[in-house]
C-alpha cells in the first residue's frame, strides 16, 4: 500500500514517466500502470507452494479421516490425535503439530465436521465443588463392541477426574460410581452438581427446586455433601465435567479399547485417569495431581462404613423356580411360595434366605427375561428326567459355554448303557457331584472317565475322590532287621478245646 501511494505521489507531483518510475523505483512498468489506475493493489493469486514434510503423511491422514466417518461421533481423531499416532507409527516423518493441525482443519472444513462452543472461566475453591454427569462410549468387550455408560467426577479447582464404566447406568451403578470416586479423591466434596438425571431427581419443580429419590437423600446424608442441579437443557452450567468427558474420550478411547471384560475396562480407565494428573490444563502453573494433592487435606473426611448400594425386594418363588425381580426372573434353589430377599447391585442380584445367600446371577437389564441356572434345578430333575433335554435352563448352559462336548459323550454313554431315564437320571446324579467337587473338576473327572471307558456315576465319583486325597508321600525306608524286635509267637486255640470236654456230641448247648 505504501508503494502504490509512493508511485502515484512521483507521478502525479512529480511529473515523472511511467519508465521513469519503474527505473528509479527498481519495479516493472505494470505495477506503474496499476498504481496509477487504483490506489488500491490488486488482490493477488497465492502461490501453491509443495509440502515435502506433509506430503509422506497425507495419505495416512486422509485414511483417518474417512475410517472415522464410520467411528461413533464422539470417538473421532482430532488434529493432536493422529499428530501422535504419526509419531509412534510413522517415525521416519518429521512434521510439525501445526503443520498437522492446519491440514486437519483443511480437511474437515471440506467435510464439515468443525464444530466451536465458547466456555466462560471460573474460580473455585479447594475442595469446594465437583461435578457429575453421565457420557457414552464404545469398546470391544470380548471380541464384541458394547455401549458403556462412563461415570464422569471432575474436580473443579484442582482439575482432577475419575472415570468408572458400567453396561447402564442404573440407581446401584450411580452409588456404586460415587463411592470409587470418593476413594480416588480421597475424600468428599463440599458440593456436588449434576444434571437432573433420575437416579436422583424424582421430579422438576419450580425454579431450581427439586423432588430427589429416597435412596439419593439417604445416600448424601451419609456421605454429608450437597446437591445442586443444572437447569434443564442448559448443559454449559456444568462445563467442567462436558469438557472432561469429551477430552477423555478423545484421548484415551480413541482408537476403540479392546479389553477382556468390564472389570479389564474400568483398570484401564483407572489408569488412564491416573497418567491425567502429570497434565498441565491452560495456564496453570501446577499440575492436576498437584492440585490433588493440595486439595485432599480440604475435602472432607470419608465415611467409616460405604452405604448400602443394593436395593432390596421381596419376591416370592413361582412355579417355575424363579422370582421376579423388577422386570426379569431368577432362579433359586427353594420350594415354591418362599419368601426370598432380593438384593440388587450394579451388576449383580443376590438372593438371600434365612441369613444365607442361596443364588447370586448376572443382572439382565433387559425385560421379561428368565436367567437360569440348571444347578438349581438338579433335585427337581431327578423326578423328571424326560424335562432334562428340552429344559431352558440346559439350553442357557449351553450358550454360557458352561456345557462342555464331554458332558454330551458321557451322557450319551449312559444312555445307551441303561436306558433313555436311567441314563438321563445318572447324568442328573453326576451333576450333583460338582456342588461337591466343583465344576472345573467334574469335567475333568468326566474326560478321564471317557479316556478309561468308565460310565458309571460311582466311577466318577471315586476319580474325584482320587484327585482331592492326591497321591500319598513316600514313607522312609526302614531296615527289616530292626523289626525283629516286634515278633511275637503265633496265638494256638488249643486252650479253648477243654471247654468241649464237658459235653456230649448229643447235647445241645445253650
Amino acid at each position: 500500500m505504501e508503494l502504490f501511494e509512493q508511485i502515484r505521489r512521483e507521478y502525479e507531483h512529480g511529473g515523472g514517466t511511467i519508465r521513469g518510475i519503474a527505473k528509479k523505483l527498481g519495479i516493472h512498468r505494470r505495477m506503474v500502470r496499476e498504481a496509477v489506475l487504483s490506489a488500491v493493489p490488486v488482490e493477488r493469486k497465492t502461490p501453491v507452494r509443495e509440502r515435502p514434510k506433509l506430503e509422506p503423511a497425507m495419505a495416512f491422514i486422509d485414511a483417518v479421516l474417512e475410517a472415522d466417518k464410520k467411528a461413533p461421533r464422539k470417538q473421532r481423531h482430532t488434529a493432536h490425535r493422529i499428530w501422535c499416532r504419526i509419531q509412534a507409527e510413522m517415525p521416519e516423518v518429521e512434521v510439525a503439530e501445526s503443520t498437522i493441525r492446519r491440514h486437519v482443519r483443511e480437511r474437515k472444513i471440506q467435510l464439515g465436521l468443525l464444530h466451536r462452543e465458547t466456555f466462560i472461566p471460573q474460580s473455585y475453591l479447594w475442595g469446594d465443588e465437583a461435578q457429575v454427569d453421565w457420557y457414552e462410549a464404545y469398546a470391544d468387550i470380548c471380541g464384541e463392541r458394547e455401549l458403556a455408560l462412563v461415570f464422569c467426577m471432575r474436580s473443579m479447582a484442582s482439575g482432577g477426574a475419575f472415570h468408572c464404566a458400567f453396561p447402564h447406568a442404573s440407581q446401584q451403578a450411580f452409588l456404586e460410581a460415587h463411592e470409587r470416586a470418593f476413594l480416588y479423591f480421597g475424600g468428599v466434596f463440599a458440593v456436588l452438581r449434576y444434571d437432573n438425571l433420575k437416579s436422583a431427581v424424582k421430579k422438576i419443580l419450580r425454579g431450581h427446586q427439586r423432588e430427589e429419590t429416597t435412596r439419593f437423600i439417604a445416600f448424601r446424608s451419609h456421605w454429608g455433601f450437597q446437591s445442586e442441579f443444572c437447569t434443564p437443557g442448559e448443559g454449559h452450567e456444568k462445563g467442567g465435567v462436558e469438557g472432561e468427558g469429551g477430552y477423555f474420550r478423545r484421548n484415551h478411547l480413541v482408537p476403540v479399547p479392546k479389553v477382556a471384560n468390564w472389570e479389564a475396562l474400568n483398570l484401564f480407565l483407572l489408569a488412564a485417569s491416573r497418567n491425567d494428573e502429570q497434565r498441565l490444563i491452560g495456564e496453570r502453573a501446577q499440575t492436576v495431581g498437584a492440585g490433588m494433592n493440595l486439595e485432599r487435606e480440604h475435602l472432607r473426611a470419608l465415611a467409616e462404613e460405604g452405604f448400602d448400594l443394593a436395593a432390596v425386594h421381596f419376591p416370592h418363588v413361582n412355579g417355575s423356580g424363579c422370582v421376579k425381580v423388577l422386570t426379569n426372573f431368577y432362579s433359586v434353589p427353594l420350594p415354591v411360595g418362599v419368601e426370598v430377599q432380593a438384593k440388587v447391585h450394579s451388576s449383580y442380584v443376590e438372593m438371600w434366605h434365612q441369613g444365607e445367600c442361596v443364588a447370586r446371577h448376572e443382572r439382565c437389564f433387559n425385560r421379561q427375561q428368565k436367567v437360569l441356572n440348571l444347578e438349581h434345578y438338579l433335585e427337581a430333575l431327578t423326578k423328571k428326567p424326560g424335562a432334562f433335554a428340552g429344559s431352558t435352563p440346559l439350553e442357557q448352559w449351553r450358550a454360557q459355554g458352561r456345557w462342555p462336548v464331554s458332558f454330551d459323550r458321557f451322557w450319551e454313554m449312559l444312555k445307551q448303557r441303561r436306558g433313555q431315564q436311567p441314563g438321563t437320571r445318572a447324568m442328573i446324579d453326576v451333576l450333583l457331584l460338582g456342588r461337591q467337587f466343583g465344576y472345573p473338576r467334574l469335567e475333568a473327572g468326566i474326560e478321564k472317565a471317557l479316556d478309561l471307558g468308565c460310565f458309571d456315576v460311582e466311577a466318577v465319583r471315586l476319580l474325584l475322590d482320587a484327585e482331592r486325597n492326591g497321591k500319598r508321600e513316600p514313607c522312609e525306608a526302614v531296615e527289616v532287621g530292626a523289626l525283629r524286635v516286634y515278633d511275637r509267637p503265633q496265638p494256638s486255640t488249643r486252650n479253648y478245646d477243654q471247654l468241649l470236654r464237658n459235653y456230649s456230641g448229643s447235647e445241645v448247648i445253650q
